[in-house]
């Protein structure tokens, strides 16, 4: 996965509705981080919705093609996850999930259909969004000489650093966590004094 100093995603859970010819599509859509977020979250949406005929989704983790994936659950080939992703990356959106939950009503709605209704559901969910640029933070370790406190002190509070914990001692250990965008700058002014 290539690492970049900002993305697009939502800040929360979001849900959508589309209903057609008695056919209720129920979108939501969640932040996640990995796979295993996304099993969980698919555990879930089975257990709230045991009647449900389906539940299509798709998902985009990363920035490369590869990152992204489709499910049809059983709908016709390419009707139900394919627009469903669609939506997502017409948003531009990463570390993305989103699941339409499918109430038959009876009457076929046929593949145009489907894409159509997929496709609504999954933009309304995302319509409900919160869509917001994160910047994904980089966590360090450094361990230094009790004599260079001072010093990593005054780049802490130079540098857009965070300090999450802090032992000192004579051998001092702090782990910081800074965004991806100042991880060079932040680097090398550490790397003078900091033995990792």
């Amino acid at each position: 996965m290539s690492k970049q100093d900002s993305y697009l995603t939502i800040a929360s859970p979001s849900e959508g509705l589309y209903k057609d010819k008695g056919s209720k599509f129920i979108g939501m859509a969640y932040p996640v981080k990995d796979l295993e977020e996304i099993k969980s979250r698919l555990q879930e949406l089975a257990i709230l919705h045991p009647k449900a005929r389906h539940i299509c989704y798709a998902y985009r983790l990363g920035f490369s093609p590869e990152d992204a994936r489709s499910n049809d659950h059983g709908e016709p080939s390419g009707s139900a996850g394919k627009p469903i992703l669609n939506t997502i990356l017409s948003q531009q959106l990463h570390y993305v999930f989103i699941a339409v939950i499918r109430y038959f009503g009876g009457t076929l709605l046929g593949v145009p259909g489907l894409i159509h209704a997929y496709k609504e559901a999954s933009l309304d969910a995302l319509t409900q969004a919160e869509i917001i640029e994160y910047e994904p933070l980089v966590e360090e370790a450094i361990q230094f000489a009790y004599s260079e406190l001072n010093e990593v002190m005054k780049i802490c509070k130079k540098l857009p650093i965070r300090i999450l914990n802090q032992k000192i001692d004579n051998l001092c250990t702090f782990n910081l966590s800074f965004t991806q965008r100042n991880a060079t700058e932040v680097m090398k002014a550490l790397e003078k004094i900091s033995r990792h």
